[in-house]
Order: C-alpha cells, then structure tokens, then sequence
C-alpha cells in the first residue's frame, strides 16, 4: 500500500456518520457474571467492568424515555448439546450452561418488568433467535448495543443488526473487551463499515432528545 491508511479510509468514506433514527432500542449483550469473576476462565477485567457500569447508567435513561430494554444471555443445557461447533471451539462456554451461578446476570446490573430477555447459543444476539422480530413488532429503527465483548458477540450483533437494516449504534464506553488492542481495533471496524460510535453521555443526550419517538 503506498498511500497511509487514514488517506486510504478517506478515499472510501469509511466512518461515514448515519442519520439516527426516532424509535431506537438499548441492547445490553451477555452481561454474564462469568465475565466478572476473577475465578472464571472468561473473567474480563477492567474493561469488562467499565462497560457494565456505563450500561447500568444508560439502562434506566431508556426506560424513563419509554425505549425498550433488550438484554442477551448465552444459556446451554448443561454439557452444551444444544452449543454445536461453538461450544465445541471455546471450552470456557460451559460458563454459561443452565444452572451454574456464572450464567446469571452479573451483580451491578438488573432487569426491570418490562425489560425484554433474548436468550442465545451463538455469539450474534440476531441468531437463531427472536430478536429481529421483536424490533419490527416494537417498529425500532435504530439500536444502541452495550455489552460483551467488543470483539465477540458485540462485534457479531453489529454486524447482523446492520445488516438486517437497522441504523447501529455502538455505545463505545459501555462495551469492553480483556485487552485494549481487540476492543480498539474492533471498535475502529465497527465504526469503519457497520455502525457509528457514541460515548454512554451521547448517548443519554440521543435518548433525551426532541428526536425521539417512543
């Protein structure tokens, strides 16, 4: 390549900014506790820790605006016979079989009675689940996703929920990775092809604005 890689990116109009939509929906992935014990092969650390804190600051936000709140969970019965090839590459998956106290919600962060449960076996929240029909049922046009981990099932969610049309939004400081590199460079791809970047702040500001329709 002889020209930089910014000029390169500039030429092709990556990181084009998206009209944000009127009748958006929070999405908060596989906020296991899996991912915030340090006794869990999965423990994600800091990074982990500071997207779950910003999600519980953007959750009630969305509520009291009467935008539906939409929470993922990786759930397998036990031994993951319903887990395929997945469950077979990543051993640690059985973090999340049924029953075990590291597949629950993690402390810190709560579902509320109108809050919405997708439950998954594979990494994108839209995979053979429920998801993409609840959205056009609630007529949502834009999502916010949150969640775990940058360069998993966030990464995977984005790319489905563009490419199921809807205007993807990826609340930066609220999804986190185990290490900087990944969720940096999974942030600056997302932000390249599928989705735009906002910080949780952005984000109250979108929730709280004239713009919305809920």
């Amino acid at each position: 390549m002889t020209e930089n890689l910014d000029d390169n990116y500039a030429r092709a109009k990556y990181h084009n900014a998206q009209q944000w939509g009127k009748r958006p929906a929070l999405v908060l992935i596989d906020f296991a506790q899996a991912y915030f014990d340090e006794n869990q092969p999965l423990f994600g650390g800091e990074g982990c820790q500071t997207a779950l804190d910003n999600a519980a600051r953007l959750a009630p936000i969305a509520r009291e605006a009467g935008i539906p709140v939409i929470f993922t969970e990786v759930i397998y019965t036990p031994g993951g016979a319903n887990g395929g090839a997945f469950y077979s590459k990543v051993p640690a998956l059985s973090c999340f079989d049924a029953g075990t106290d590291s597949q629950r919600l993690a402390d810190g962060i709560s579902m509320e009675e109108n809050d919405i449960l997708i439950s998954k076996q594979y990494p994108s929240a839209f995979f053979g689940t429920s998801l993409d029909a609840t959205l056009r049922w609630l007529k949502v046009d834009t999502l916010l996703l949150t969640g775990v981990t940058t360069s998993g099932c966030v990464r995977a969610s984005c790319i489905d929920s563009i490419s199921y049309g809807f205007i993807t939004l990826v609340v930066s400081d609220a999804v986190g990775d185990r290490a900087q590199e990944p969720h940096d460079a999974n942030l600056f791809d997302m932000s390249a092809k599928y989705a735009d970047l906002c910080t949780t702040d952005e984000a109250i500001s979108y929730l709280r604005s004239d713009a919305i329709t809920a």
